[in-house]
Protein backbone atom coordinates (compact mmCIF):
# COMPACT_ATOMS: atom_id res chain seq x y z
CA UNK A 1 0.00 0.00 0.00
CA UNK A 2 1.29 3.43 -0.85
CA UNK A 3 2.01 5.75 2.00
CA UNK A 4 4.37 8.45 3.13
CA UNK A 5 8.01 7.50 3.33
CA UNK A 6 8.61 9.11 6.70
CA UNK A 7 6.00 6.91 8.35
CA UNK A 8 4.31 9.86 9.98
CA UNK A 9 1.28 8.44 11.77
CA UNK A 10 -0.20 11.80 12.62
CA UNK A 11 0.05 13.26 9.12
CA UNK A 12 -3.28 13.87 7.45
CA UNK A 13 -1.80 14.71 4.06
CA UNK A 14 -3.40 13.05 1.04
CA UNK A 15 -1.30 10.78 -1.17
CA UNK A 16 -0.37 13.00 -4.12
CA UNK A 17 1.79 10.57 -6.10
CA UNK A 18 0.48 8.98 -9.32
CA UNK A 19 0.99 5.26 -9.74
CA UNK A 20 2.34 4.90 -13.30
CA UNK A 21 2.43 1.09 -13.54
CA UNK A 22 -1.28 0.60 -14.42
CA UNK A 23 -1.00 3.36 -17.04
CA UNK A 24 1.95 1.60 -18.68
CA UNK A 25 0.01 -1.69 -18.67
CA UNK A 26 -2.95 -0.09 -20.43
CA UNK A 27 -0.72 1.58 -23.04
CA UNK A 28 1.05 -1.73 -23.78
CA UNK A 29 -2.29 -3.49 -24.28
CA UNK A 30 -3.45 -0.75 -26.67
CA UNK A 31 -0.15 -1.01 -28.56
CA UNK A 32 -0.55 -4.78 -28.94
CA UNK A 33 -4.11 -4.30 -30.22
CA UNK A 34 -2.88 -1.84 -32.86
CA UNK A 35 -0.07 -4.17 -33.90
CA UNK A 36 -2.49 -7.08 -34.36
CA UNK A 37 -5.14 -5.10 -36.27
CA UNK A 38 -2.80 -3.09 -38.54
CA UNK A 39 -2.32 -5.88 -41.13
CA UNK A 40 -6.09 -6.33 -41.36
CA UNK A 41 -6.55 -2.65 -42.19
CA UNK A 42 -3.90 -2.70 -44.93
CA UNK A 43 -5.66 -5.27 -47.12
CA UNK A 44 -6.69 -4.18 -50.63
CA UNK A 45 -10.09 -2.57 -50.98
CA UNK A 46 -11.26 -4.75 -53.88
CA UNK A 47 -11.60 -8.50 -53.53
CA UNK A 48 -10.24 -10.08 -56.72
CA UNK A 49 -10.24 -13.74 -57.65
CA UNK A 50 -7.22 -13.83 -59.98
CA UNK A 51 -6.97 -16.46 -62.71
CA UNK A 52 -4.37 -19.19 -62.23
CA UNK A 53 -1.58 -20.07 -64.65
CA UNK A 54 1.36 -22.46 -64.53
CA UNK A 55 3.75 -20.04 -66.20
CA UNK A 56 4.48 -16.54 -65.04
CA UNK A 57 7.17 -14.42 -63.46
CA UNK A 58 7.24 -12.25 -60.40
CA UNK A 59 7.05 -8.60 -61.39
CA UNK A 60 8.68 -5.61 -59.80
CA UNK A 61 6.39 -3.27 -57.89
CA UNK A 62 4.84 -0.68 -60.17
CA UNK A 63 3.45 2.75 -59.30
CA UNK A 64 0.53 1.93 -61.60
CA UNK A 65 -1.58 -0.98 -60.31
CA UNK A 66 -5.10 -1.19 -61.70
CA UNK A 67 -7.53 -3.70 -60.21
CA UNK A 68 -10.90 -4.71 -61.66
CA UNK A 69 -13.38 -6.55 -59.45
CA UNK A 70 -15.87 -9.14 -60.67
CA UNK A 71 -18.62 -6.53 -60.90
CA UNK A 72 -16.40 -4.16 -62.94
CA UNK A 73 -15.40 -1.68 -60.21
CA UNK A 74 -11.96 -0.13 -60.69
CA UNK A 75 -9.20 0.51 -58.17
CA UNK A 76 -5.99 2.47 -58.78
CA UNK A 77 -3.18 1.59 -56.35
CA UNK A 78 -5.75 0.30 -53.85
CA UNK A 79 -8.10 3.31 -54.02
CA UNK A 80 -11.53 3.11 -55.70
CA UNK A 81 -11.56 5.17 -58.91
CA UNK A 82 -12.96 5.52 -62.43
CA UNK A 83 -11.51 5.69 -65.95
CA UNK A 84 -11.19 9.50 -66.03
CA UNK A 85 -9.09 9.56 -62.85
CA UNK A 86 -6.93 6.72 -64.21
CA UNK A 87 -6.33 8.67 -67.44
CA UNK A 88 -5.31 11.82 -65.57
CA UNK A 89 -3.03 9.88 -63.20
CA UNK A 90 -1.33 8.02 -66.06
CA UNK A 91 -0.76 11.23 -68.03
CA UNK A 92 0.92 12.82 -65.02
CA UNK A 93 2.95 9.67 -64.28
CA UNK A 94 4.10 9.20 -67.91
CA UNK A 95 5.30 12.83 -67.99
CA UNK A 96 7.63 12.02 -65.08
CA UNK A 97 8.57 8.42 -65.98
CA UNK A 98 7.91 7.56 -69.65
CA UNK A 99 8.83 3.87 -69.26
CA UNK A 100 6.25 3.11 -66.56
CA UNK A 101 4.45 -0.22 -66.97
CA UNK A 102 0.91 -0.89 -65.80
CA UNK A 103 -0.02 -4.01 -63.84
CA UNK A 104 -3.62 -5.08 -64.38
CA UNK A 105 -5.28 -7.31 -61.79
CA UNK A 106 -8.61 -8.49 -63.14
CA UNK A 107 -11.05 -10.93 -61.59
CA UNK A 108 -11.49 -13.99 -63.77
CA UNK A 109 -15.18 -13.20 -64.19
CA UNK A 110 -14.49 -9.80 -65.84
CA UNK A 111 -15.60 -9.75 -69.46
CA UNK A 112 -13.22 -9.33 -72.36
CA UNK A 113 -15.13 -6.21 -73.39
CA UNK A 114 -14.41 -4.52 -70.02
CA UNK A 115 -10.73 -5.54 -70.09
CA UNK A 116 -10.35 -4.22 -73.63
CA UNK A 117 -11.90 -0.91 -72.59
CA UNK A 118 -9.48 -0.54 -69.65
CA UNK A 119 -6.41 -1.53 -71.68
CA UNK A 120 -7.44 0.91 -74.41
CA UNK A 121 -7.65 3.76 -71.85
CA UNK A 122 -4.26 2.82 -70.37
CA UNK A 123 -2.54 2.57 -73.76
CA UNK A 124 -4.15 5.79 -75.04
CA UNK A 125 -2.89 7.62 -71.95
CA UNK A 126 0.69 6.69 -72.90
CA UNK A 127 1.61 3.41 -71.19
CA UNK A 128 3.55 1.17 -73.56
CA UNK A 129 3.62 -2.01 -71.46
CA UNK A 130 0.68 -3.64 -69.68
CA UNK A 131 1.15 -6.81 -67.60
CA UNK A 132 -1.50 -9.06 -66.09
CA UNK A 133 -1.30 -10.29 -62.53
CA UNK A 134 -2.07 -13.99 -61.98
CA UNK A 135 -1.94 -16.59 -59.21
CA UNK A 136 0.46 -19.50 -59.66
CA UNK A 137 -1.14 -22.96 -59.95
Amino acid sequence: MAGPIGGGLGDDEPIAAINVVPLVDVILVVLIIFMVTAPLVLKPTIDINLPKAASGEASAPSPLNIAVSGDGKLSLNGQPTDLQVITAYISKLIAEKPETAAILQADKSVTLDRLTEIIDVVKTAGVKRVAFSIDKK
